[in-house]
């Protein structure tokens, strides 16, 4: 897949959320936050465990649970900043003030896990098949749009203009194409960066994500019949990609 497309892609996602909470009422963006976030939370822990983890391990098997660990407490530490947006969490109430920090802290995030997203040749260079590169690119997708949509809702409760709202939504959907330009460029200086331990530090960040959203998508610790399907569709389909 060319990098121009998966760029499209990428800024695509954020539009569609941003799209949402223009069209829909909040009552049905709420919903559709949840059915996403299972889903997205489904995928993305199957591909960390059944796609990325094994070939990690297989390369660099004595060091590359330190990066794996060290992608999940970074996680953790933005989240600190963020409020936990990546999980759908919308809890600013304050009009006419927009939280920079937790914008600054998802953008960090979302920069860093589309460095891995290189070309399909890069992603064979380093020993992942093409369906491997397909499945992070779609996992992060199935991701972006519940929290574009979660973002778009904060920049509507701080009353901005629809011109401003959506011009801070686009820089936050550049974000993560600028992740992978960087990785593209990087190709052939692996002192500038080790793709590898960046794919495990980022499949951290992802299983920090995945295992939250799964354990938040619970009602009284009981799963309703949409979520529980949302996240079973979600792995069964990063199943099929491997």
């Amino acid at each position: 897949m060319s990098i121009l497309l998966q760029v499209g892609l990428l800024i695509g996602a954020v539009i569609i959320g941003g799209l949402i909470v223009d069209i829909l009422s909040s009552y049905d963006q709420k919903n559709i936050i949840k059915i996403l976030l299972a889903f997205s939370g489904g995928f993305l822990l199957a591909i960390a465990f059944v796609h990325f983890l094994p070939e990690l391990y297989h390369e660099h098997s004595e060091k590359i649970g330190i990066y794996v660990l060290l992608g999940f407490l970074i996680q953790l530490f933005l989240e600190y900043f963020s409020g936990g947006i990546e999980h759908g969490h919308v809890h600013h109430h304050n009009k006419h003030k927009f939280p920079w920090v937790l914008f600054t802290s998802l953008s960090v995030h979302s920069l860093i896990e589309g460095i891995p997203l290189t070309s399909p040749a890069e992603m064979q260079h380093l020993g992942h098949d093409h369906g491997s590169g397909l499945s992070l690119l779609m996992g992060i997708l199935f991701h972006q749009i519940p929290v574009a949509i979660a973002l778009m809702t904060l920049l509507k409760q701080a009353e901005y203009t629809k011109l401003k709202s959506w011009s801070i939504l686009l820089v936050f959907g550049v974000m993560t194409p600028l992740g992978l330009i960087l990785g593209y460029l990087s190709q052939g200086n692996i002192d500038f960066i080790n793709m590898e331990y960046l794919l495990a530090v980022v499949i951290g960040m992802l299983l920090h994500i995945s295992t939250t959203i799964i354990f938040e998508t619970s009602e009284n610790h009981k799963f309703n019949l949409i979520k529980l399907t949302s996240i079973l569709v979600g792995v069964v389909l990063a199943l099929f990609l491997n």
